[in-house]
């Protein structure tokens, strides 16, 4: 298996050392880590670039089984290598569902044999997510993928005595539900964020209220059982009201947000491009600003991408017909440094970026082994980001089966450089990297 030796980068964006990595692990770090390279290693010179753990996205959408023409796991994953993450957490809503051991085991064995990241399948809550019975949330916890994460995604889980019923369930084995706050009731026909634009568009709105009333039911149901619950694509001020006030409260409640909610508005919607609607929906300038504050201070706990691949035809039309969600593995460095590290009232380091994008997603999801400190003895799970450099977003030069990115064209900030995925390199020189042999099972 091949060493490493990366010299001179800045760990989290601060002091500058060198990394040994051999055989899986992170061997030796700082002046000794020259002397320590065994013969044949190969040196990177990382000067200026930052060195972070890899990066862990606890919401990705892999779409195999059954959707194999919007992603696979092998392309999803070489999509996560290419963006930095050495770990992603595939979403249930596949075909069929990933409800059973079986499924997700499936999943599980297919992010091994492809070997660009670590793939961690996220069980479904419900049977077929329809909202009506519990699915096998201990099988599934007891198989070979050892799910911690539950989570309807894509519907809400909007029966309270379901929720609650899972959210006790969970708690034996240290498990989260994660929810996709959306109140079907209220969203019947949504198109796009309920507000000016939506009136002026003449399109059905998708009003603020109906996120924050489940988020606001479902802390309270998290407290009564004294169960982990977790809040999915945060996007209104409203709800990071209620997060806020909930942690204040003592309540197991971690939350994310998404790249793009981060920098994206309904404004954008006025052209009805489609490669602008998702779920939930791009929400005011004022939102935006709400959702960067809560991210600054800890009530938003992670960055998730969202990763939300479709073909060419579920986008290529109407606005009304077409299919809601973006990619965003490849992206999300970017447009957080864009959005998140620059001087103003809310700027983040690159430390705070290794905390919302590897540690604490790691972390919520109980992946022991990833969002590791770059230290001697840990997995050699890393990656190489040059703060300095700028990229262009162009679709055919993604990894992904899908091209269905909201920021074509658009220059990012950010590029990331190298991705070490267990010691070995599935990105060298921003070159997405076909040959892993030598990389431990």
């Amino acid at each position: 298996m091949t060493a490493y030796l990366i010299q001179g980068a800045r760990l989290y964006g601060e002091d500058r050392a060198d990394l040994l990595l051999a055989d899986g692990l992170i061997t030796a770090t700082g002046e000794g880590a020259a002397e320590a390279a065994p013969a044949g290693t190969v040196r990177i010179d990382a000067d200026g670039l930052v060195a972070l753990p890899g990066l862990v996205d606890l919401h990705t959408h892999l779409r195999e089984p059954g959707r194999e023409d919007a992603e696979t796991v092998a392309s999803g994953t070489r999509s996560a290598a290419a963006g930095g993450f050495t770990c992603v957490h595939a979403m249930a809503n596949t075909t069929p569902t990933a409800d059973t051991a079986g499924v997700v085991e499936q999943v599980w064995r297919l992010g091994q044999d492809a070997g660009w990241a670590e793939v961690r399948p996220i069980g479904a809550v419900t049977v077929g997510r329809a909202g009506t019975q519990l699915a096998e949330l201990g099988a599934m916890a007891d198989s070979a993928a050892a799910v911690r994460v539950f989570s309807d995604d894509g519907d809400c889980v909007h029966d309270p005595v379901l929720m609650r019923r899972a959210l006790e369930y969970v708690k034996a084995f240290d498990g989260v539900v994660a929810q996709h706050a959306q109140e079907p009731r209220l969203t019947e026909g949504a198109l796009m964020h309920e507000g000016v634009v939506s009136a002026e568009l003449g399109l059905t709105g998708w009003p603020a209220v109906a996120e924050e009333a489940i988020i606001a039911r479902d802390v309270l149901l998290a407290e009564h059982v004294g169960s982990r619950v977790h809040i999915c694509h945060v996007s209104t001020a409203g709800s990071v009201d209620i997060i806020r006030w909930a942690k204040q409260r003592g309540i197991q409640v971690t939350a994310e947000v998404t790249p793009h909610h981060l920098v994206l508005t309904d404004e954008l919607v006025r052209d009805y491009d489609p490669q602008f609607k998702v779920n939930p929906p791009l929400r005011t300038a004022e939102d935006v600003a709400a959702l960067r504050a809560a991210l600054a201070d800890g009530t938003i706990d992670i960055i998730a991408t969202d990763h939300a691949p479709h073909p060419r035809e579920a986008k290529d039309c109407e606005f009304a017909a077409a299919a809601m969600g973006m990619t965003g593995l490849e992206t999300a460095v970017g447009v957080v440094a864009a959005a998140m590290i620059a001087p103003g009232e809310h700027s983040f380091t690159w430390a705070d970026v290794a905390r919302t994008l590897s540690t604490v997603p790691a972390r919520i999801g109980r992946v022991a082994h990833q969002g590791r400190p770059l230290a001697p003895g840990e997995p050699a799970h890393v990656t190489l980001i040059d703060p300095e450099s700028s990229w262009r977003v162009r679709p055919e030069d993604l990894h992904s089966a899908s091209e269905n990115t909201p920021f074509t064209d658009r220059e990012l900030p950010a590029r990331v450089v190298a991705t070490f995925y267990r010691g070995v390199a599935t990105v060298l020189d921003g070159d997405v990297r076909n040959d892993r042999e030598g990389a431990p099972a």
